[in-house]
């Protein structure tokens, strides 16, 4: 399994994400350590029933010793990038890690199931237009994935919004507008897989304490 190094996945989500400049750049590695920080907080009990307990969001195991750097595997990678895009929804950020942790075995099957789709079909132009509908959104794959986050007006004792993985587009919609007043955030994840691997593959690895 290929693995990355962190300054990599740093480059790719940042140039996904378009930190450009020093400033947003900077922000970037900031919400991303600041990502990674809350899921190493929060710990793990790996014989724990519920999966946000029993394991990370973005890592496979304990933190190395003094000197050791952590490899993320090519999902841990893509997880940290749908994190940042919650983060960009304004998702409070314990709620997108303890999220990430609670789906993660549902997304890491979805994700690896993405990954074996093949490109040339997934994002070729003429079979995107062939399959649009009218009336339906504009998809930029013939295979979208859909993570949704949906909430109804909450009072005093409400849980928290839930977050729900879906390959069917009509499904997702209908989970949208089971009530009135729902609100919903949609990522296509998808792209988003494929653009990262891409990214991931391109970049390099760089010595500790180097730019």
């Amino acid at each position: 399994m290929e693995s990355y190094k962190r300054n990599q996945l740093e480059d790719a989500i940042g140039a996904l994400l378009d930190a450009r400049d020093d400033k947003s750049r900077a922000e970037l590695l900031t919400r991303l350590k600041r990502l990674l920080d809350t899921d190493r907080a929060l710990g793990v009990r790996p014989n724990a029933d519920r999966p946000e307990f029993a394991n990370y969001g973005f890592s496979s195991g304990d933190a190395p010793g003094k000197g050791g750097e952590i490899q993320f595997s090519e999902y841990e990678s893509f997880a940290l990038l749908i994190g940042m895009q919650m983060l960009n929804h304004r998702w409070p950020q314990k709620f997108v890690v303890e999220s990430l942790r609670r789906i993660r075995p549902k997304l890491e099957r979805q994700h690896k199931k993405i990954m074996r789709l093949d490109p040339t079909t997934l994002f070729d132009p003429d079979e995107i237009r062939r399959q649009a509908k009218p009336g339906m959104p504009a998809f930029t794959t013939t295979s979208p994935v859909f993570l949704l986050i949906w909430s109804d007006q909450r009072t005093a004792g409400d849980p928290s919004p839930t977050v729900e993985i879906f390959d069917d587009y009509n499904a997702a919609f209908a989970r949208g507008l089971e009530k009135p007043g729902r609100s919903t955030t949609w990522l296509e994840l998808t792209r988003s897989a494929h653009a990262l691997s891409e990214r991931l593959a391109k970049s390099l690895p760089r010595k500790r304490g180097r730019s």
